[in-house]
């Protein structure tokens, strides 16, 4: 795509599951975006009966799909990306929204880079309406630096990606990762290896944290996606900062879930490899008895998770 061909078409895939008041606000932030390009929306439904009643023609097409392949998250994105036509396919969790002009600004930072394969926006978090805003400071994202860390203000619901790569080189979202954990970070570590993340360093999607996160509390699940995108990226050991990060991690939700000494273990670990690091020592200090769920909601409230 050149910057002066006519717009790209963009398929924007909303993945559900039991949350219909806050699927329509995020399908209702589509439908106000500005792009003029051609926009259709495909939203599908997870280990549910899909709402036909959502699927309209007009202004912007809805279409509603059942979940075809793997339950989950990954598996319900790849029903959408493999029955479509779009140029390119832009992500948006059911209980995230777009600013009006997200897409209009984003697909220009894009074509802007023509070899570009994914593009991401910065975010507002909303966590229990304490807003906070993440900035990349950058305008391309390496894999050094995503090796390095996960990078939060690069949110699933920013992705726009090529459709042509997610079905060639780049492949779809991986399926086998543990509990819908990490399919994002493996993505972008996937996309990056190929070439730099384009990034647009505007909060132009909201992030909502809280008790509506389906993975709000899901600790062994994020263990094993921790333990698992280790094992389809292990060049993170070589990263100090990203190894020692994701150790900590580990390390935080041993603590959370009883596993004091194991979590000690790791939290030493994390220390070893870069002193630094904060995760390690707040996996110590829930393992002496500092509740988990305090210590998060002290980070989210500041825009930041563990």
């Amino acid at each position: 795509m050149s910057a002066g061909a006519a717009l790209p078409s963009v398929e924007v895939v909303i993945p559900t599951h039991n949350r219909p008041e806050l699927l329509r606000r995020a399908i209702d932030s589509v439908l106000a975006q500005t792009y003029s390009g051609r926009l259709t929306v495909t939203v599908v439904f997870d280990r549910q009966q899909p709402d036909e009643g959502l699927a309209t023609v007009q202004p912007i097409a809805v279409r509603v799909l059942a979940n075809n392949r793997a339950p989950g998250l990954a598996g319900t994105r790849n029903t959408a990306i493999v029955a479509s036509d779009a140029d390119l396919i832009a992500f948006l969790d059911d209980d995230d929204r777009w600013h009006p002009d997200k897409l209009t600004r984003q697909v220009a930072r894009m074509v802007s880079v023509p070899a570009a394969v994914l593009c991401t926006t910065a975010v507002q978090i909303d966590y229990d309406a304490i807003m906070s805003t993440r900035l990349a400071h950058r305008s391309n994202v390496s894999h050094a630096e995503l090796l390095a860390s996960r990078m939060a203000m690069l949110h699933s619901s920013t992705f726009l990606i090529s459709r042509a790569a997610l079905q060639g080189e780049l492949g779809l979202v991986d399926e086998l990762a543990p509990g819908g954990q990490n399919e994002d970070w493996d993505l972008l570590l996937r996309a990056s290896a190929i070439r730099p993340i384009v990034h647009l360093d505007e909060p132009l999607v909201t992030i909502q944290w809280g008790s509506s996160s389906m993975f709000a509390g899901a600790w062994h699940s994020r263990i094993a996606g921790a333990e698992w995108i280790l094992a389809q990226h292990p060049d993170i050991r070589d990263s100090q900062v990203g190894y020692a990060r994701l150790m900590g991690q580990i390390a935080f939700g041993q603590a959370a879930t009883g596993q004091r000494k194991q979590a000690l273990r790791t939290a030493l670990r994390s220390a070893q490899v870069r002193w630094r690091e904060p995760r390690g020592y707040l996996a110590a200090a829930v393992a002496a008895g500092v509740p988990s769920g305090f210590v998060q909601r002290t980070l989210h409230r500041r825009g930041h998770g563990i």
